[in-house]
């Protein structure tokens, strides 16, 4: 292996870029023309354009993406996470072409992308499973059987594809048809493919993991565990390195599952097993990430691990030690995304005008976006990673305070805050750990403002100068329901005329690979639709208008 294109963008992009010159091989991005002057596109040794029909969907493109490939002269392919990195087809195409891959084989993918193989393979595994399907459900009166046999809450959640896309919790038996119209778009979207199956919800449960290398002789190498329980809308926003508060029986359990899985699969490569833990101490199998994923900065900080070096060794046939590695430090990652905390995590797309990063001691900054950056609808809202490691969880937060005082973005809304309040808060800074999976939306007592833009900000965020309106996500003003952010619309719900009720949603919009409800805070009649199906809206563009 000498050159390897990389088939991503962004911050993995930059990763993967850095790791490959630590190994002395060349790098080939990928671009389309919007990401062109992008700070990954400059670092790599080559660049490499995408036609693509469109922005969003060039890099999805595998006869595309091979072309390019070829014409590079690159030997090698490394998908990143997201994109094509869990598609069984990209893999297939990648050998077919005489390239190396560097992820797992194509049987691995296809047996556990999809979470029902998953769940008996782990089942075999010796794995405790959560009351679920079993496998896809074809209609919402399958869902509403199920709740009828199992109870509330339940999720319904996508088949393939990973990272809470496609994943909506029920609380009750009237959610059910917009959670499973709901998820089975959002997963249309993010993994071309919309099948959801559902299981019942684990309440007060936190998010732990596994993170595990493979060697082409099935050799299993465990690096650690990871919590990741903070999390809005079924994703990860804070992920810590090892998880705390498993004591030596769990971890031990957590191994010899995860080990179990990959060998009964063929795999190689990296790869995460995740599981929950209930308040008994029960852990139970969720699924396999079959990438690398997002969060391996802090089991690297954690551990001196390179796990992008690993995946690349093992793709050109090296082989990893056995066993399990136990961290020797703490490290805590906070996702900086362009998300405003104070209107429930709205993504907010935008430039970002400056970026001042912390340093010192036990600080690493994994970015994707420089100043002078467009944050833009078409990707996810990640900004970049803040990683802090200390000799124990306690330093570790002691630099996570003065590392996230010191970190400034300006020009668009970040979730900065929300990771300022959230080291600070007794649940998750004080053992034993009071966070769980859904926190963020049951338990969250963090007052915390909306993003007030500038006008420099508007025009930066819309393109032309104008009136943007902050407040809640809801909004309803001079007869006026507005879009809270520039998005394309899904679905809309009304007519003129129709009757609607406050809390009723009037459409559905997608930005930043996340469906958000548009609602009304007053009843009324519907006097004017504005928009249509696929139509673009931006921030403050009325949606409809009611009368009173």
């Amino acid at each position: 292996m000498k050159k390897v294109l990389i088939a991503n963008r962004g911050e993995i992009a930059i990763r993967i870029i850095r790791a490959c010159r630590d190994l002395g091989l060349a790098s080939v991005a990928l671009h389309t023309a919007e990401d062109a002057g992008a700070a990954y596109v400059s670092l790599a040794d080559e660049a490499m354009p995408l036609p693509g029909r469109s922005t969003a969907h060039a890099y999805l493109d595998i006869d595309e993406i091979l072309a390019a490939a070829l014409a590079s002269g690159a030997d090698a392919i490394h998908p990143g996470y997201g994109f094509l990195s869990e598609s069984a087809e990209f893999a297939r195409r990648v050998a077919g072409a005489g390239l190396t891959w560097v992820g797992p084989p194509e049987r691995a993918i296809d047996l556990l992308a999809d979470k029902a193989s998953a769940r008996n393979i782990a089942s075999e595994a010796g794995a405790r499973l959560i009351p679920g399907s079993g496998g896809p459900v074809e209609t919402v009166e399958d869902v509403r059987a199920f709740v009828a046999e199992h109870g509330l809450p339940v999720v319904i959640k996508a088949v393939l594809g990973g990272g809470g896309r496609g994943q909506r919790v029920v609380t009750s038996i009237d959610q059910v048809a917009e959670a499973w119209q709901s998820a089975r778009r959002e997963a249309e979207v993010a993994f071309g493919s919309n099948p959801c199956m559902v299981e019942r919800h684990l309440s007060h449960v936190r998010h732990v993991e596994t993170q595990c290398l493979v060697d082409r002789n099935g050799t299993v190498r465990i690096v650690s565990t990871r919590d990741c329980s903070l999390q809005r809308r079924s994703q990860k926003l804070v992920e810590e390195a090892p998880a705390p508060l498993l004591d030596s029986a769990q971890v031990r359990h957590l191994c010899d599952v995860s080990t179990a899985i990959l060998q009964a699969v063929g795999y190689v490569g990296a790869a995460t097993c995740e599981f929950l833990l209930d308040e008994s101490g029960d852990l139970y199998f969720l699924e396999v990430n079959t990438r690398l994923q997002v969060e391996h900065s802090v089991t690297e900080e954690a551990t001196g691990e390179d796990l992008v070096a690993a995946q690349l060794r093992i793709a050109d046939d090296e082989l990893v030690q056995p066993g399990a590695v136990e961290a020797d430090r703490h490290a805590i990652e906070f996702r900086i995304n362009a998300e405003d905390p104070g209107r429930d995590f709205l993504p907010i797309p935008g430039m970002v005008r400056s970026l001042s990063i912390p340093q010192g001691p036990g600080v690493r900054w994994d970015g994707g976006v420089t100043a002078g950056e467009r944050v833009t609808t078409n990707f996810d809202s990640l900004i970049g990673k803040l990683i802090v490691t200390g000799p124990d969880r306690a330093t570790a937060l002691a630099r996570a305070r003065r590392a996230l005082a010191e970190l400034s973005v300006d020009g668009i809304a970040t979730v900065t805050d929300f990771h300022r309040g959230i080291v600070e808060h007794p649940d998750f800074a004080e053992l034993p750990l009071g966070v769980h999976t859904r926190w963020i939306e049951q338990d969250c007592d963090l007052q915390l403002d909306a993003y007030a833009p500038s006008v420099a900000d508007a025009e930066t965020s819309s393109g032309r100068r104008g009136e943007v309106r902050s407040g809640a996500t809801r909004r309803a003003l001079e007869g006026d329901v507005v879009s809270p952010l520039t998005a394309t619309v899904l679905q809309v719900r009304v007519e003129p005329g129709s009757v609607v009720s406050e809390g009723d949603v009037v459409a559905v919009v997608e930005a930043m690979k996340m469906e958000q409800s548009i609602r009304t805070t007053t009843g009324g009649t519907v006097s004017a639709v504005h928009v249509a199906a696929g139509d673009g809206v931006t921030t403050g563009q009325a949606v409809v208008s009611i009368d009173a």
